[in-house]
């Protein structure tokens, strides 16, 4: 006959003993404020921000143009984030671009991010510590300031 013990380890549903707490405690990265993974909503907010600064630059310059707003995007991404560590967008929502091994990301950096985030694919697939391809690839992270 079956009884509880049988079925017991099914119920109690998977082993989770190698999934993080919280995104980011892979990386050693705390868990809520300063230094913590920037969350979904302040990078949707800093994308639309950095968009909308770029649609208006295309705007005035290029007459609209679809092609030169991705452009100017991709140029201040790379620019700003290759050198300072955050974009226009990043620094309103008080987020920023670290090397896992601290540090700004570095111009190289910068550029591979700003294309791959430009491709769009790469930034929308994310592990469970909130990085984008764009960041698994050259390494980063962004977190709140």
């Amino acid at each position: 006959m079956v009884d509880r013990k049988d079925i017991g380890s099914w119920l109690t549903g998977p082993d989770t003993s190698g999934i993080s707490r919280y995104p980011g405690a892979r990386l050693g990265l705390p868990e809520s404020g300063p230094g913590s993974v920037a969350r979904a909503g302040r990078r949707i907010a800093a994308i639309a921000v950095d968009w909308g600064v770029a649609m208006l630059i295309a705007g005035f310059a290029f007459e609209g143009d679809r092609w030169a707003t991705l452009a100017i995007f991709a140029v201040e991404q790379a620019l700003l984030v290759g050198t300072l560590g955050y974009s226009i967008g990043h620094r309103v929502m008080g987020i920023s671009v670290r090397r896992l091994a601290g540090g700004t990301p570095g111009p190289l950096a910068g550029l591979v991010r700003a294309l791959l985030l430009c491709l769009v694919v790469p930034a929308v697939i994310f592990d469970a510590d909130h990085r984008g391809l764009h960041d698994k690839a050259m390494n980063t992270v962004l977190v709140r300031n």
